[in-house]
Parts: structure tokens; C-alpha cells; sequence
């Protein structure tokens, strides 16, 4: 399964994006996508990489305490796609973000991020 994150881009401080990740790949990407538990995180220049969210395959999701009120984690397993809703947008959130499946059964695999900029 190959993930891609996408929707990323230049926006100013308080505003808002919304970024996407894809799994596709083999026929069988649906059924392992739906079990995977999916996670956002991202990783500034210079810094180690943070974890932001994950939602498991039944749809409970965990934030970082520092994204919670202000991002969103959503997937849909019909569509093999998680969706992060960025709103408040800081200089601070300027990062590269990428998303991630795993679990039992699950191939550990990072996609592609995408890259946030957050002028102020």
C-alpha cells in the first residue's frame, strides 16, 4: 500500500487547511487500508519528527495535546483516505506532514508528505 499526502501549501497565521492522505496500490489496499490504524504527524526543519493523530480502524482518534480544538483527524475506509483539518494555523505549524498506516497485520508504511507553510 503506498500512502500520499496532499492539500498542503502557504497560508497565513489563523488560517486553516485541510491535508489528505490516499492509500492505493494493490487490490487488496481497501481491506488493509480499513484495518490499518492511521496516523498524521509532520516534522519542522531541524527538528525531530511529531506525532499530531491517530485513528484507529474503528474510528477512535488521539491528538497530541498540542493540535487538540484546533485540528481535525477524520478517514473514510470507503474511500481509503484520513483527512487532517488544520484551523488556527501558526507560524509555529510550518512543517512537512505526512501520514502513516500500521497495526496488526499492517505493512508499516510513511507516504510522501506534504508541505505546510504558515506565514505570519
Amino acid at each position: 500500500v503506498q500512502l500520499q499526502a496532499s492539500g498542503g501549501g502557504l497560508v497565513q497565521a489563523g488560517g486553516s487547511l485541510r491535508l489528505s492522505c490516499a492509500a492505493s496500490g494493490s487490490t487488496a489496499s481497501g481491506s488493509i487500508f480499513s484495518r490499518s490504524i492511521m496516523g498524521w504527524y509532520r516534522q519542522a526543519p531541524g527538528k525531530q519528527r511529531e506525532f499530531l493523530a491517530l485513528i484507529n480502524n474503528a474510528g477512535s482518534i488521539n491528538y497530541a495535546d498540542f493540535v487538540k480544538g484546533r485540528f481535525i483527524a477524520s478517514r473514510d475506509n470507503a474511500k481509503n483516505t484520513v483527512a487532517l483539518q488544520m484551523n488556527n494555523l501558526e507560524p509555529e505549524d510550518t512543517a512537512i506532514y505526512s501520514c502513516r498506516s500500521f497495526g496488526p497485520g499492517v505493512v508499516d508504511s510513511w507516504g510522501q508528505g506534504t508541505l505546510v507553510t504558515v506565514s505570519s
